[in-house]
């Protein structure tokens, strides 16, 4: 006698019935994901207004029409002064890989390598100015160092020039010179 007919039917059932479970467990997952969704909860600002946005596009075009008008030749063509500038950035942020991959691109553009070295140079000068936590400083940065390369940090500019004033109130007040014997007059030599 044959009873494989019914433990046929029952075996496929059973796979049914676990295909079935796993679709509902599955679907309920879903259906509780799809209601509203919970406020953001990330400690995030809230997206920036359109007139923050339309406040930095046109501060970034102003520096780009500042550094065109500022420096002649290549170095002053927007693609050389973004790119040059985004090089500069992550080669001070240690992105090495990255910044030499865009280094690529900044000689395919025909723009001059040793602008991003000078600015590059310029901006390890100013280090000691920069706050870490702040972003801007370093763009701000990176920008003057871009339009001047050769630019100096006040408090070395202040040091190496000897006329340079003492901070009041925390510099001690210089003695009084002595007053110095005046030269003699040395005699002329005769005429020939």
């Amino acid at each position: 006698m044959r009873r494989s007919g019914p433990d046929l039917k029952s075996a496929v059932l059973r796979h049914l019935a676990v295909a079935g479970l796993v679709l509902v467990i599955g679907s309920g997952g879903v259906l509780a994901q799809s209601g509203t969704p919970a406020p953001d909860q990330t400690g995030k600002p809230p997206a920036a207004s359109s007139a923050d946005v339309n406040r930095d596009n046109q501060r970034k075009t102003d520096e780009f029409v500042e550094a065109t008008q500022a420096i002649n030749g290549p170095a002053g063509n927007p693609e050389c002064v973004w790119l040059g500038r985004r090089v500069v950035r992550l080669m001070w942020l240690d992105d090495l890989d990255t910044a030499f991959r865009h280094l690529d691109l900044y000689d395919r553009f025909g723009c001059p390598g040793g602008h991003v070295q000078a600015t590059f140079r310029c901006l390890t000068r100013f280090g000691g100015q920069i706050d870490p936590k702040v972003a801007e400083t370093l763009s701000s940065r990176i920008h003057a160092c871009w339009i001047n390369p050769g630019a100096q940090p006040q408090a070395a500019a202040a040091a190496a020039s000897p006329a340079a004033p003492a901070a009041a109130g925390n510099a001690a007040p210089a003695p009084a010179a002595s007053p110095s014997p005046a030269p003699s007059p040395t005699p002329a030599a005769p005429a020939k």
